[in-house]
């Protein structure tokens, strides 16, 4: 996997402040998407051990409420399947650190077997995050006044009580 951007001390990607990972690679092609670089899976950086570290020290400050994943699309499925180990040691390491992450793809069809989405290591990722934004950018939905999204079609979710239900629970933040 290969990564587009690190970004330290982030307050547009979720609440508080936080260390966002912009990967690279992603399928939906969104027209109007703002990060139009991110589609190719081969631009900017790998995301190697060294990359971890970094994030890992990034995020260790009091101040820093959590980690974003964003891009790109981080549920593109070999992005999962480099993310998720990272993940598990985000979680291990800060426990008290919350974990967002934003897709073009719906809960829905994150959690549906056989969609593009769906992989191995879908579910395990959910199971870590807190926050998912999830939804297409829809440029003629585009609202610059929504609070940590691009269009008004797109979803705050608090993922372990949407996952508890079944179906999709709204963030209360």
């Amino acid at each position: 996997m290969n990564y587009a951007e690190i970004k330290n001390c982030d307050i547009a990607n979720g609440e508080g402040v936080r260390v966002t990972l912009f990967v690279s690679g992603c399928t939906n092609h969104c027209p109007g998407c703002f990060q139009k670089q991110t589609w190719d899976f081969d631009y900017g950086q790998p995301f190697t051990r060294e990359t971890e570290e970094h994030l890992l020290e990034l995020l260790r400050p009091d101040y820093i409420s959590g980690l974003t994943l964003l891009g790109g699309e981080p549920f593109e499925p070999c992005n999962q399947r480099a993310l998720l180990p990272f993940i598990k040691e985000v979680r291990a390491a800060l426990p008290d650190k919350t974990v967002w992450a934003f897709s073009g793809f719906t809960f829905e069809e994150l959690l549906t077997p056989g969609s593009h989405p769906h992989c191995e290591a879908t579910a395990e990722i959910l199971s870590m995050l807190d926050v998912l934004v999830d939804g297409r950018f829809v440029e003629s939905l585009k609202d610059i006044s929504l609070r940590f999204r691009g269009s008004s079609n797109q979803r705050i979710l608090d993922v372990p009580a949407s996952l508890a239900a079944g179906a999709p629970v709204p963030w209360k933040g």
